[in-house]
């Protein structure tokens, strides 16, 4: 049975990697097969989750201890990514829990919802038509798309466009501080994904949030508890 939707909320906008769908367990397997390859051990699964939200390129420095600026970075970079891609076959990423019963809520009480993301659109839609995502999602907006990510607003902005919503009903989930700026920067409801993927000594309290999620199965509950007045 569907949970039933009772929110003045009229478009609900995610981020992707740690807040619709935990990712973490594909990256740390590209990661550790690209150190192994390079006779290293492989890193404990914390540590690259926790850093999974910074990217690839942050990846790569976790993974070799390496700056952006030294000659075999883009190399593993590219390696990590081609890796990363082969991984998405044999995908070991899924929805959070909650979210599969929050997205069947919002198709069924006709709220329009979407993706926007700084996961470039070829990793993205590779995901998302693994685990039967895509054709659900009426929005995919990635870096591809727009001159600036986040948190630049321009991403959220187009993608409430095209869906012909306005900025002060929509909510935005995301697990990032970069996430939250964009959703203030664009002028939506900004609600920070805590169980996600946050570094070590991060506070989310410290973010410009209006709401923080701390478990996925509450969304619901959350988005129920944002009225406006008619």
């Amino acid at each position: 049975m569907t949970e039933t939707l009772d929110t003045s909320v009229d478009c609900v906008l995610f981020d992707l990697d740690g807040t619709l769908v935990d990712t973490a367990p594909d990256f740390v397997i590209a990661l550790n097969r690209l150190r192994a390859e390079h006779d290293l051990a492989a890193l404990d699964a914390q540590s690259i989750t926790r850093t999974v939200s910074d990217g690839a390129k942050a990846l790569v420095s976790l993974g070799f201890d390496i700056a952006e600026s030294e000659p075999r970075f883009a190399e593993f970079h590219a390696s990590l990514l081609a890796y990363y891609l082969e991984q998405i076959q044999e995908t070991r990423s899924s929805l959070y829990p909650g979210m599969d019963t929050l997205l069947d809520a919002l198709e069924h009480a006709q709220i329009p919802w979407g993706i926007v993301t700084n996961k470039p659109r070829l990793y993205a839609v590779a995901l998302l038509t693994r685990l039967e995502l895509l054709p659900r999602c009426p929005i995919l907006v990635c870096p591809d798309d727009v001159a600036a990510k986040k948190p630049n607003p321009e991403s959220l902005l187009v993608a409430l466009d095209r869906l012909g919503r306005a900025t002060e009903r929509c909510a935005y989930f995301g697990d990032h501080l970069r996430d939250m700026q964009a959703a203030k920067n664009a002028d939506v409801i900004a609600i920070a994904a805590t169980y996600g993927y946050l570094a070590e000594g991060v506070d989310a309290a410290q973010w410009p949030a209006d709401f923080i999620l701390s478990q996925p199965q509450h969304a619901i509950g959350l988005l129920n508890l944002i009225k406006f007045s008619s």
